[in-house]
């Protein structure tokens, strides 16, 4: 604690994402406006005191829409990049440990994920499985699989080598006791810093779809939905666009921020030389 409290930069960017997930927890409920019904009396009105982000074409409060939007897309980027950990960490874990064909055939599939660039990859699997955010999350986790399935197996492959894996396999502990218990813990700290940028470059994936009309929606808000309606008359009412922009891109930089914390906290090297 003492380490992280000491890198600013890290504490600034856990200040800034405290701040994003308490304000899309808390924020819609405080609103008096609906992220969906429409307000033909105050189409596309500038920032003021009753709307300080504006309103769009329908009238609906921008800022509402921004929260309701940040909700969603934070909730499927976690909800993504927790499942891809999960299953591309357990395929590395496995690979490393298991090698022969095992090891073969799963990394062939992260390979061929791999392959893909990721948004191509994304845009390829919604027009497969189809719109919502289920499907989004699915796309999330199999862009990532790959990326923690990777580091998972090269990880692992350099901590069960060591004298305490050797000695409990002497000991006769099983082998998930052995990956639970002995490995995992020591490959935890970049795992944890993939995952605080997974859910960043997640958030950037789900509002790319929605923005291109392939992932929530309308009239139901999310961030890459907000945008493409801003783009529309942005000319005339730039702060739609802008605003919608402006809180992806602070939302990106507390996670990154804070993924360098954790990084700086769980991996000795770097909190010695701190």
């Amino acid at each position: 604690m003492r380490t992280f409290i000491a890198n600013r930069l890290a504490l600034f960017g856990a200040a800034i994402t405290a701040f994003v997930l308490l304000a899309v927890m808390v924020g819609p409920w405080l609103s008096p406006y609906s992220p969906t019904e429409a307000d033909f009396l105050a189409l596309l009105a500038p920032p003021s005191l009753a709307h300080p982000f504006g309103t769009d074409s329908f009238g609906r409060d921008v800022l509402t829409r921004i929260l309701y939007g940040a909700r969603v897309s934070l909730s499927v980027s976690v909800a993504g990049v927790l499942m891809a950990a999960l299953l591309g960490g357990s395929a590395g874990l496995i690979s490393a440990y298991a090698g022969g064909w095992t090891s073969a055939i799963l990394m062939r599939i992260a390979d061929l994920l791999f392959s893909f660039p990721s948004f191509v990859l994304a845009l390829f699997l919604m027009v497969v499985l189809g719109f919502g955010v289920t499907n989004i999350a699915a796309s999330i986790a199999l862009i990532y699989f790959p990326l923690f399935a990777r580091l998972s197996r090269n990880m692992a492959l350099v901590v069960k080598e060591e004298p305490w894996v050797q000695a409990a396999q002497l000991m006769g502990q099983s082998t998930f006791s052995i990956l639970g218990r002995e490995i995992l813990p020591n490959i935890a700290a970049p795992l944890f810093v993939q995952i605080a940028l997974g859910i960043a470059f997640g958030i950037v994936i789900e509002a790319g779809l929605s923005f291109l009309g392939l992932g929530v929606q309308p009239p139901d808000p999310s961030l890459g939905t907000i945008m493409a309606d801003g783009r529309e008359y942005f000319q005339r009412a730039p702060w739609v666009l802008t605003l919608s922009g402006v809180a992806i891109s602070i939302a990106l930089l507390g996670l990154n921020l804070l993924s360098d914390g954790i990084r700086d906290v769980m991996d000795p090297k770097l909190r010695a030389r701190l």
